[in-house]
């Protein structure tokens, strides 16, 4: 169990009010984190942090950041470190998807909306909390991408753009983060009910064929994002930087 035991660390979790990454927080704080969570309504922080404390295990505090601004994200990882101390592991979870159709006709201010908040923010945060890690020799830093990032969609293909390129950012700076002990990887959801992603599951037929596509037969819940997080932050995967780890019931396979 040492192995798993996150006591006396800090992880810092974005897009944590709900869905995947309240359940990543939440999972991190079972297993004895420090946990700071946060997105962009301060009630909702306030309602998630209540919850996990609620457990009586690992601590949470909420604050409120948009990701898309670099002086929040500074802010962030500043009250970070003032109410919990130096980070242990970034989970960047937090994403936009503003535009439904084809990428040819994304305007240009909704192109720049997604790369911003899904490949910008990422290095940003990544600048900010490298120095904590580096001065201790060891830390780990996650973001989340997507299954979507391997292949093409006519709906949101540029959402899957900014995937594919938040991988090779994981891949560009496990390799430079490496020599200072800080491993960086990149988390893969398949198709999560969330509400985030609510319209490409709500309609019950789609629903039923995107199950049946799948081969463990359902799509995913946002607990099942919870144990990828604490293996991440652990000492088990002390071993483990630049990879994608797809967790999608198996509908995304590599040989």
């Amino acid at each position: 169990m040492s192995m798993f035991d996150l006591t006396g660390k800090v992880a810092l979790v974005t897009g944590a009010s709900r869905g995947m990454g309240l359940a990543m927080a939440t999972a991190l704080a079972d297993h004895g984190a420090t946990v700071v969570i946060s997105a962009r309504k301060p009630e909702a922080l306030e309602a998630a942090a209540a919850r996990i404390n609620a457990r009586g295990k690992g601590k949470a505090f909420g604050v409120a950041c948009n990701i898309g601004y670099r002086e929040q994200l500074e802010a962030l990882v500043e009250k970070a470190r003032e109410l919990a101390g130096s980070i242990d592991a970034l989970f960047g979870n937090a994403g936009v998807n503003p535009f439904y159709g084809a990428t040819m006709d994304i305007p240009d201010s909704a192109y720049e909306k997604t790369m911003t908040a899904n490949v910008q923010a990422s290095l940003w945060l990544a600048r900010l909390v490298a120095p904590d890690m580096k001065d201790r020799g060891a830390g780990s830093i996650a973001f989340t991408s997507s299954v979507g990032a391997f292949i093409p969609s006519l709906t949101i293909g540029t959402y899957n753009v900014s995937k594919l390129a938040l991988i090779g950012l994981v891949r560009n700076l496990a390799a430079e983060l490496g020599p200072d002990g800080t491993r960086v990887n990149a988390i893969c959801p398949g198709l999560i009910k969330t509400d985030f992603a609510r319209e490409l599951w709500k309609d019950p037929e789609t629903e039923r064929r995107q199950a049946e596509a799948t081969p463990l037969r359902r799509l995913g819940e946002p607990d099942d994002l919870g144990g990828i997080a604490v293996f991440l932050a652990s000492d088990g995967s002390k071993y483990i930087t630049g990879q994608a780890i797809t967790v999608c019931g198996g509908i995304n396979m590599w040989s």
